[in-house]
């Protein structure tokens, strides 16, 4: 069931919006105990279902109204928890609400709990979470991706139509590849960060996890636009100029940069994948065009430079004293140091004291200084490419979902994010798409990676210019047979 097809459903009175959400509840009955995606279900969903079939009975609903939706636990909802998957913040209630779940509120949608992630969106593989692993649906004893690893098995198994994560370096986009759903990062900007704990600040965006591209894009537009309580924000328009251009010049052209696609640890299932999606896309009409990103091999080191220096200051506010956890000392140093040290996990305390390193003095400039340099580097030569491309085709990942304690290694893992990270450092929108039937095969099911038995689901990224989430909507439409030529 998508969130297209519920609509048409409730709008037809055929069900209500109540049978959605015992639907919803009976599976998180079903699967949450084994696969650790809600870590909490509110107790109240019932209710606000009672209420959306209200709105729909006196023909006052919005395209979202009784749809039952996830929420990452970062996202500030007033009067319930969110504690980021941290023993900092373990029992914080939020004092109010972020703004793109208030939009969502608005259109009365049924949010059914929050999700578990990596502590304070610091993963890829939601290991990182003080309450758990959460396991992938396909195959229970590997990850589901991460940051937002909860959200996007909450929508693969069917607990919920639709779910909220958020993405600084790949969150959205990886746990989507993994699972076998889609996921968006928006143009940084295009969705209210006011409400959204922060990690990195020039680099996180609050996106979308469904089952379509379509049901993506209809929770897209209800949360993006400026917010006069987020400076960063700003309006994205219907269409944007590098869509009208193309609309002008005819086909659509679709740049895959080669190079990056040889390198080691990258493995055979994903290429030859990716190679059947671009074959798939020409035989679409979609013209295939090589293209050289000649500093993107350093977007990982720029990234992890970036990301850490600006979570060392972001963390900062957690220090037992204005909220969340506060273990007790003899002085007020001691406070600092015992609620830090218990509150925050090993992967926060391992960014912050990377990133507190690199903004130090006497290595600003050798590291950080360097880092942003790079960053406009590789911005501009994005844009040179856009100049001639409307979107830009990677894996999402260069791996299908790895086993649960598999990568212990933190490089290792920090590797996992080298096809998404990009995104994040320019701030364009990507999508993830299952490109899982792409390939038929004669063991598995099409372009799944059949290890041991259990069918792994594959993705590739799209990446379009600033403001262009449309020309992602409409390849990934055309890629996952939602619309024909």
């Amino acid at each position: 069931m998508t969130i297209k097809k519920a609509r048409e459903l409730l709008d037809k009175k055929e069900i209500s919006a109540k049978e959605l959400a015992e639907g919803a509840l009976l599976q998180i009955e079903k699967r949450n105990k084994e696969l650790n995606v809600f870590l909490e279900v509110y107790d109240d969903v019932l209710k606000q279902a009672e209420d959306a079939q209200k709105l729909i009975d006196s023909k006052k609903s919005s395209e979202l109204t009784g749809i039952p939706l996830a929420v990452k636990d970062n996202i500030l909802i007033k009067g319930r928890k969110a504690s980021a998957a941290s023993k900092i913040l373990e029992n914080y209630t939020a004092t109010y609400t972020a703004t793109a779940a208030q939009k969502l509120l608005d259109q009365s949608v049924v949010f059914m709990g929050r999700t578990n992630m990596d502590e304070f969106a610091m993963g890829g593989s939601t290991e990182n979470s003080a309450y758990g692993v959460t396991k992938n649906p396909h195959d229970t004893e590997r990850v589901a991706g991460g940051s937002s690893g909860g959200s996007a098995v909450a929508v693969a198994a069917d607990m919920a139509m639709g779910a909220l994560g958020s993405d600084t370096g790949g969150s959205v986009r990886e746990p989507a590849s993994f699972c076998g759903v889609v996921g968006l990062k928006p143009t940084y900007g295009s969705v209210s960060r006011y409400g959204l704990m922060a990690m990195g600040s020039s680099l996180d965006v609050i996106g979308p996890i469904g089952k379509t591209v379509s049901d993506v894009e209809i929770i897209f537009d209800a949360i993006k636009g400026k917010d006069k309580y987020d400076s960063t924000s700003i309006d994205i328009s219907p269409l944007s100029p590098s869509y009208i251009k193309r609309g002008k010049e005819g086909k659509m052209k679709i740049g895959v940069p080669y190079h990056i696609l040889d390198q080691k640890g990258i493995s055979d299932d994903v290429k030859k994948n990716t190679d059947e999606s671009i074959e798939k896309l020409k035989n679409l009409g979609f013209e295939i065009q090589e293209i050289k990103l000649p500093n993107i091999d350093k977007s990982l080191a720029v990234y992890y430079i970036v990301m850490p220096a600006e979570v060392s200051s972001n963390m900062a506010r957690y220090d037992g004293i204005k909220y969340g956890l506060s273990v007790p000392g003899k002085n007020l140093l001691e406070v600092y140091k015992k609620t830090r040290g218990e509150g925050f996990g090993k992967e926060v305390r391992r960014r912050i004291i990377l990133g507190t390193y690199v903004l130090s003095s006497g290595y600003y400039d050798a590291y950080y200084s360097k880092a942003m340099a790079a960053r406009k580097i590789i911005g501009l030569e994005f844009a040179e490419a856009f100049e001639k491309v409307d979107a830009i085709l990677t894996p999402t990942a260069p791996s299908p979902a790895f086993k649960i304690g598999e990568k212990s290694d933190p490089l290792e893992m920090y590797l996992a994010d080298i096809f998404t990270v990009t995104a994040n450092i320019v701030g364009v929108p990507a999508l993830s798409l299952p490109s899982g039937f792409a390939s038929p095969k004669p063991s598995a099911e099409a372009g799944f990676s059949e290890i041991n038995g259990k069918k792994l689901p594959l993705g590739i990224q799209l990446m379009s210019p600033h403001s262009s989430e449309n020309i992602l909507f409409e390849i990934g439409k055309y890629f996952l047979g939602e619309v024909s030529h």
